[in-house]
């Protein structure tokens, strides 16, 4: 019968500690090895016994992953919050904390969090890069508003950050302070910045083969955009791990979706002829999530039947 060894790993910037443990929670080995795809691969290979392991979901767990998991028999991550909770102690070290995890690992207790493949994980980093960039591109546009209201300058608050109508602006600024001028003109220059690069990072996403035909399926659902459907699939990751609507709710896709969706609408009226402003936002999300999925899981566009109900 094959001895099987329980890693466990915790995982830091510079180091991972581990602790290998036989089922009956002997220690076999444990160690430090240093946060460096050379030396990690070089320790993986030279296990001795067969192994499974398990490390707990950090910003640096990513890369480990991906390097340990085709030299391990399996290799399991850990959800933070839940782990803290279950091995919370006094007493709290790298080498305690690797020999936990093994514990959990060995003992079929660990509080397991899904990991999505390397594929999707590379698309959902240039999706929230972007939503950073986008996010950076909204103070931008608050600044510029912030500065002509402190100057007392009358501007069109629709018009503000259109090219042609702010350079006309600034233009006509000439009793503005000239330090404010200065701010004005390089807070434009960076939100040109931030604007290029999303639609950069944006274009790259669309383009992309298999993400490119789920992102147009999730989109015949009237109401979802590209932004959105490209948020649900990168960070959803595989539809299929999820057995019902209750997992997950859009609650910013719903307060705009009964604009662009007659049956969400309905949704959303009916509710609020009950009287409940939210309990309406909560309903509409979770008719979203149902789409979504449905559209997700089957492969097939969004239909309406004749009458106005939803198929697919």
């Amino acid at each position: 019968m094959t001895t099987i060894d329980y890693i466990g790993l915790d995982v830091h910037k510079k180091s991972i500690s581990f602790c290998a443990k036989a089922q009956d929670g002997r220690i076999l080995d444990e160690g430090k090895i240093a946060a460096q795809h050379k030396d990690l691969n070089a320790w993986a290979k030279a296990r001795p016994r067969p192994w499974v392991g398990a490390l707990e979901a950090t910003l640096f767990t990513g890369w480990i992953y991906d390097d340990l998991k085709p030299l391990a028999q399996d290799l399991k991550v850990a959800h933070p919050a839940m782990l803290k909770a279950i091995a919370a102690s006094k007493k709290k070290n790298d080498r305690v904390d690797a020999r936990k995890i093994a514990d959990l690992l060995r003992c079929n207790l660990l509080p397991e969090c899904y990991m999505a493949p390397s594929g999707i994980r590379e698309l959902r980093r240039v999706l929230r890069y972007r939503n950073l960039v986008v996010r950076q591109s909204t103070r931008m546009k608050n600044r510029i508003a912030g500065l002509l209201m402190e100057t007392g300058t009358i501007y069109n608050k629709e018009r503000l950050h259109g090219k042609g109508y702010f350079h006309d602006l600034l233009g006509n600024l000439q009793e503005t302070p000239a330090s404010v001028r200065d701010l004005l003109k390089l807070s434009r220059k960076q939100l040109e910045f931030f604007e290029t690069i999303q639609k950069r990072l944006l274009k790259g996403l669309r383009e992309h083969g298999e993400l490119k035909e789920r992102v147009e399926r999730l989109q015949t659902i009237r109401g979802i955009g590209e932004v959105g459907a490209l948020t649900w699939a990168l960070e959803i990751g595989e539809v299929h791990r999820f057995p019902s609507i209750g997992q997950t709710i859009l609650i910013e896709a719903a307060k705009l979706a009964p604009r662009h969706n007659p049956q969400l609408a309905a949704v959303h009226e009916r509710e609020l002829q009950r009287g409940h402003g939210n309990r309406a936002t909560l309903e509409v999300a979770r008719k979203l999530v149902a789409y979504l999925m449905a559209v997700d899981k089957s492969g097939q566009p969004f239909q309406v039947r004749t009458g106005g109900a939803e198929q697919l």
